[in-house]
């Protein structure tokens, strides 16, 4: 994982892909020690071991995710992946549009600022 001659999009790639696994440790570690997730209907969270905690927190009633990568970019350090994450709640579908923006450092996330809209999501769980 995040080996130092992949490119920045190839480890949101992987990223993306981990999150299928619903590991909050593993999907941490893709972070800087610093790093600041921003689910942007949210206030951000910073650490990496806030953002295993906040990560563990809200999937942890997920069944199951896949999160379809529609596009992705890179330049410099920025990645934006554009996706449907398709969640499972026990019966409850969530099939959730996002555009994910990546700050990348040294084969880590520095920041991640995910857009959606929380109406979409709140409708899928009722």
């Amino acid at each position: 994982m995040n080996h130092p001659q992949q490119t920045g999009a190839e480890i949101i790639r992987e990223f993306i892909n981990c999150w299928a696994s619903l590991d909050a440790a593993a999907l941490a570690a893709y972070f800087s020690v610093d790093g600041v997730y921003h689910n942007m209907p949210s206030a951000p969270v910073a650490g990496r071991d806030n953002i295993q905690r906040f990560i563990g927190g809200f999937a942890a009633n997920w069944t199951s995710t896949d999160w379809q990568i529609l596009n992705i970019i890179e330049q410099g350090n920025i990645v934006i992946a554009e996706r449907v994450d398709r969640t499972q709640l026990g019966d409850k579908a969530i099939n959730l549009p996002c555009c994910g923006v990546f700050e990348m450092q040294d084969g880590k996330i520095k920041v991640w600022r995910d857009y959606f809209d929380l109406n979409t999501y709140m409708q899928g769980l009722q």
